[in-house]
């Protein structure tokens, strides 16, 4: 039967094996379907990954027919993860590409026209880049070798030198007959590339090269499972007595036997020196395993190599640990000197306090002591807060301290334990407590102790570009060290978010080993816990008279800017919008005391609230919020009231300073409400009342589905619990968004208490 269309699959299916990569997999999935030749499937194998892989996956598949996916009712390991996908393939070419990888632009349009120049060989050798955590990308040693190929075909015993690249499956395209005729598949265990690549690069009678860069080889700095040291890594001891059995039933492949037995040795003493995958107290019996399957498979001709690696070589003939270890001790030692030198410099100067915090890091940890700090010390607020307040509750044996910097001394409340920083107190407590909890990064000179527990809080959900990704924009990098940042991030141990968004961009930018705890902000209870009394007491506290239109206006700090740039005709505005509207100014806390605002203040037209302690009371006050980027808007998005964007620098911001979506694009889940880019828009959008039309409450609907994600009123309880509560207690799950009810916007509180107070249920529920 003649094929039809339907049987006739895509040139290439793009296999990708997927397991805890939530914060990567959306670039590569993206690089894929943004590549100009469409002529192609993913086939999407979802190993069982704990994280939110599977629902990312799921979204993508939705939305676009090229995305097929697989999903594993256990978790088999990459290699059966890539065969799964391998089944699936309907492609004329199948391609691995490692979840946390990237394809470059243009890869396949590149690969397809070498494909037909060379008449669709077996394997296309593929070029590749690794590109690194600050933005440094590195050529592939093999690049001039597939240079110098051209739209030549070749076997790899015509071209013996093509053995020697590196050995990984996502270099290169295989052709799906070639692949699936000859039963490859890949064996249990790491190291399993190597014997793919091997075999199928010495079955192949017709392969391809081509120089274009396709594959962008991510290093990452943490997470890496070859990177992880282990007894594991001696895995790779099978995968290569496999190799030499396949060498053994193929008399023909004899030319090569001394080549790969030489990778084979080079292999093994990479991974014998690598720190991150052999333990100290396992490289006896990993030197011993190496010389074993040394003079099992040495060729009778091969040549030792000569130089620094060949005395390695010579090393492992003897079985000589002894020798091994004591060549490496030097050159370890030397190393160690180096460094030392140049620390000795940097601690001659922190003499004084390197003598009490030493005292201090000798003592042991108060199990019962936890330090809180804000805002770079800048006072009791925020995700720190609310835990603390929650801890008092359900962990009253765990004693708070916070610490301010001096000026803020005064602001702290009665009855609160605090130090200043760099204080006598404060490196004592530094030293000693088992939980530290902050929003921002401790110092540099903090040394984290094994048996302490640092919670990262963070202050915002991103929507401006963070962490290592702020390098490519030299105003928000601008000073900063992004080395020195992640060795502060390293000493993380749980990081919490809000949302899934918010738990995909922490990963990638702070390429750190910390765990994500998706419990929703602390500091956001309070949106789900306050009643309508609260909300017209705090309306009556900033002196708001009943009736009035409460307009928050916070604006977020501009990078490319110096101080407070006044975005809007303060004094136009209130006129044009008319007296039913008070409008509470608040600006970022990085810019003082601004005298315009002081000035409209005192003539009645705004209330200036930029000092005002408590953010969260200003938004149960409000009726509506104006913002531009802050990340206030996610925020105030679990109050469900109204929420307008005022962008007149969006294109000067999202270059300067650069975003993760498009707040002005009326996408579902990427814009909260109505929006302006001119001070007009912006009094028109108020005048017609589209700033609470239907379609703004659409808008704000599918953002509240995608960021008020774990924000429900307990969020400060599952911290607690989960921190400092040793034994096993239920934590809640987080409640449904549909099930749950925020603070009355003030119209509605004000109804509520001037009909009398709730029925008793009602009332016990909000309790």
């Amino acid at each position: 039967m003649p094929a039809t269309n339907e049987d006739v699959g895509p040139k290439f299916s793009v296999v990708v094996p997927v397991y805890k990569v939530q914060g990567y997999l959306r670039a590569c999935l993206d690089s894929v379907l943004s590549q100009s030749f469409d002529d192609f499937e993913i086939v999407a194998v979802d190993d069982h990954s704990p994280d939110a892989c599977g629902r990312i996956l799921d979204e993508y598949a939705s939305v676009d027919g090229r995305v097929v996916l697989v999903h594993l009712a256990e978790n088999q390991g990459i290699g059966k993860a890539r065969d799964a996908g391998a089944r699936r393939a309907r492609g004329e070419y199948i391609l691995f590409l490692d979840s946390d990888d990237t394809l470059a632009e243009g890869a396949l349009q590149t690969m397809a026209e070498r494909l037909d120049l060379t008449g669709s060989p077996d394997i296309l050798l593929l070029n590749h880049v690794r590109t690194y955590w600050d933005n440094r990308v590195q050529a592939s040693a093999a690049t001039e070798m597939l240079e110098g190929v051209g739209t030549g075909v070749f076997t790899a015993l015509e071209r013996p030198e093509f053995l020697t690249m590196f050995a990984v499956v996502w270099n290169r395209a295989y052709r799906r007959d070639f692949y699936i005729d000859n039963g490859f598949a890949f064996t249990d265990g790491i190291y399993e590339d190597a014997l793919m690549v091997y075999k199928t690069m010495l079955t192949a009678e017709r392969i391809a090269a081509l120089e274009h860069v396709c594959v962008e080889y991510r290093q990452r700095r943490q997470g890496n499972s070859m990177r992880t040291p282990g007894r594991k890594h001696f895995g790779i001891f099978e995968q290569y007595a496999r190799l030499f059995e396949f060498l053994d039933a193929n008399p023909h492949l004899a030319p090569v036997r001394a080549l790969l037995f030489e990778r084979m040795v080079s292999h093994f003493l990479f991974t014998l020196a690598r720190e991150d995958r052999i333990f100290p107290k396992d490289r006896s019996d990993f030197f011993k395993l190496s010389s074993e399957q040394y003079k099992c498979y040495r060729p009778r001709d091969f040549a030792i190599p000569q130089g620094p690696q060949g005395v390695k070589f010579q090393m492992l003939e003897r079985g000589s640990y002894t020798a091994y270890a004591g060549m490496s001790f030097a050159t370890d030692k030397r190393r160690q000197l180096l460094r030392g030198a140049a620390k000795a410099r940097t601690r001659l100067g922190k003499a004084a306090y390197n003598r009490l915090y030493q005292l201090h890091l000798r003592r042991p940890v108060d199990e019962n002591l936890a330090v809180y700090s804000a805002y770079w010390n800048r006072g009791v607020a925020c995700n720190p807060a609310a835990i603390y307040n929650k801890a008092k509750q359900l962990a009253p044996n765990v004693h708070g301290v916070w610490i301010v910097r001096k000026e803020s001394a005064g602001t702290v409340p009665d009855g609160i334990d605090f130090v200043v920083a760099n204080s006598p107190r404060y490196w004592e407590v530094m030293a000693r407590a088992k939980y530290l909890i902050n929003n921002v990064n401790f110092p540099n000179d903090f040394v984290k102790r094994p048996e302490q527990v640092h919670l990262q809080t963070h202050h915002g959900t991103p929507l401006k570009q963070m962490g290592i990704d702020q390098q490519r924009f030299p105003a928000a990098g601008k000073g900063m060290s992004f080395a020195k940042m992640l060795e502060r991030a390293d000493k993380w141990d749980l990081s919490l978010t809000s949302n899934q968004h918010s738990t995909e961009i922490w990963e990638r930018v702070y390429p750190c080993a910390f765990e994500a705890i998706e419990y929703g902000y602390p500091r956001n209870d309070v949106y789900f816990n306050s009643t309508a009394g609260d909300v017209s007491r705090i309306r009556s506290e900033l002196g708001i008279e009943e009736g009035k239109t409460a307009v928050l206006y916070c604006p977020t700090v501009r990078d490319y800017q110096k101080g407070y740039v006044p975005r809007i005709d303060l004094e136009r505005f209130c006129r044009e919008l008319g007296p039913d509207y008070v409008l509470l100014v608040r600006t970022h806390y990085f810019y003082g005391n601004d005298p315009r605002l002081a000035a409209l203040q005192e003539r009645g037209l705004i209330k200036d609230v930029s000092r005002y302690p408590v953010v969260e009371d200003l938004c149960l006050a409000a009726d509506a919020l104006i913002t531009d980027y802050s990340s206030i808007m996610f925020d105030y998005a679990c109050l469900d009231r109204p929420i307008v964007t005022y962008a007149d620098d969006w294109e000067v911001y999202r270059k300067a300073r650069g975003v993760y979506f498009d707040v002005l694009s009326q996408a579902p889940g990427e814009t909260p409400g109505a929006t302006a880019t001119t001070e007009d828009e912006l009094i028109e959008t108020f005048r017609s009342g589209a700033w609470n039309g239907p379609a703004a409450a659409e808008l704000r609907a599918a953002f509240r589905r995608r960021f008020v994600q774990y924000d429900d009123g307990n969020a400060a309880e599952r911290i607690v619990k989960h921190l400092f509560l040793t034994e096993k207690v239920a934590i809640s799950p987080v409640l449904p968004l549909q099930e749950r009810t925020p603070a009355p916007a003030p119209a509605a509180a004000a109804q509520a208490l001037h009909s009398g107070p709730p029925p008793a249920d009602t009332a016990l529920i909000r309790a």
